[in-house]
């Protein structure tokens, strides 16, 4: 797997809700440079877990649509002479 990574943007975005988390729920203030270091570290150490689901989560919404797939064909199916 590749590197989690965010455009400046992104990362500008997530560190503002990095730091009013810690400053509401903390009262603490952290500067938008110490957001960007803790949101590299959770990027780097637990971004996988957050993918990983993302992808199982992903993976179930497909398999489910395949299964509405499989149901509408077998719907148009033509009887024929032919026993499965």
């Amino acid at each position: 797997m590749s590197t989690i990574e965010f455009t400046s943007e992104e990362k500008d975005i997530i560190a503002g809700k990095i730091q009013l988390y810690f400053r509401e729920e903390l009262e603490q203030d952290i500067g938008q440079f110490d957001a960007v270091f803790l949101l590299d570290f959770f990027a780097e150490e637990i971004g996988s877990y957050f993918y990983n689901r993302g992808l199982h989560d992903a993976r179930a919404v497909i398999e489910s649509q395949l299964e509405h797939i499989d149901d509408a064909i077998y719907q148009i199916e033509k009887p024929t002479e032919l026993v499965r």
